[in-house]
């Protein structure tokens, strides 16, 4: 796993827009993992940028958002495929036809689930996944307990999730109480994984999976298991890290040939 440190939230959004950058230069017709919450706006914001600046084309990829509420409206400003359509597809010149979200509307949720993962499959799967983390250590809406080898399946969202994502609604009680979410053994498939986190608020669960157990209490501890994953993460976010000052050093010290 590598851990980048950097000083504040607009250096990992761009360091973010850097990778996602270089995975279309080498495949323009790439596939994304979208995450949504607010640890990866400051990634989208500076693709968008380079989009509306004619830097980079992004027109030819595909993306899989990585969940979904259930049982709420499409049309809901706070569903992920308006916050999607909104902050990303829009933004980075997607094509809509190529974009997909868990449907948490389905009539047969556990159907709905299996054929999303049999979508990623079919696209060739995903070549570069965004993560955020949860202050409970969640990665997409795998609670504290999800299976490591977990598929995109229904979840009950725990409630300090819900408590933490309120601030979206309206009122607490307008939270949902279920989702479709990518399992964590889907998001492991995943050629590269690229999770950020800004403020000191996430500090706690970023120390938890990078440095403690692989346990399913911190369910994004599954990215120790993974070749590919990186954490990249501000200051404030990186103040419960033992190890903060070898990252740094590592980061510093990084041979251009040694890649991500």
């Amino acid at each position: 796993m590598e851990v980048i440190i950097l000083p504040g939230p607009e250096e990992v959004g761009r360091l973010g827009a850097d990778r996602v950058a270089a995975v279309v230069a080498r495949n323009p017709r790439a596939v994304l993992g979208l995450a949504t919450g607010s640890s990866p706006t400051g990634i989208y914001a500076e693709l968008a940028r380079r989009v509306a600046a004619g830097t980079l084309d992004l027109s030819g990829v595909s993306g899989f958002a990585l969940d979904e509420y259930v049982g709420i409206p499409a049309d809901h400003p706070e569903s992920y495929s308006a916050v999607i359509d909104r902050e990303v597809v829009g933004p980075l010149g997607l094509d809509p036809a190529r974009v997909r979200v868990p449907d948490g509307r389905a009539a047969d949720l556990a159907a709905a689930a299996e054929e999303y993962d049999a979508a990623i499959a079919a696209a060739g799967g995903v070549d570069l996944q965004l993560l955020g983390i949860g202050t409970n250590g969640h990665i997409g809406f795998n609670e504290p307990t999800s299976s490591f080898a977990s598929r995109t399946r229904i979840k009950t969202l725990a409630p300090r999730t819900r408590t933490d994502n309120a601030r979206f609604f309206a009122s607490p009680a307008e939270v949902p109480t279920h989702c479709l979410t990518q399992g964590l053994g889907t998001i492991l498939e995943a050629r590269e994984l690229l999770l950020v986190a800004q403020g000191e608020g996430k500090a706690d669960a970023v120390a938890a999976a990078v440095e403690g157990p692989l346990s399913s209490m911190c369910p994004a501890s599954a990215l120790q298991l993974h070749r590919r994953a990186s954490v990249v993460v501000d200051e404030a976010a990186a103040s419960r890290l033992r190890l903060a000052d070898y990252y740094r050093f590592t980061h510093e010290h990084k041979p251009r040939w040694q890649g991500p």
